[in-house]
């Protein structure tokens, strides 16, 4: 997902798109660990994402913490 996509999402929205990457990434080291995958380069672009998402979400938690 783009980094203006994400930007355009509400908190609670992004919080949920971050559970589903986990999730995603726990069954891919599950697969792993089968030798079932298929793309290893998804995991480097599920942990990039999560970082993205929680980047975002701390600026909004410090910019609403200065307008105070």
């Amino acid at each position: 997902m783009e980094l203006k996509e994400l930007r355009n999402l509400n908190d609670g929205e992004l919080s949920e798109r971050v559970k589903l990457l986990k999730k995603e990434l726990f069954d891919l080291r599950q697969l792993n660990r089968l030798g079932q995958v298929e793309k290893p380069s998804r995991f480097q672009a599920i942990k990039k994402e999560i970082a993205k998402i929680l980047t975002i979400i701390n600026e909004r938690k410090k910019s609403n913490g200065k307008k105070r």
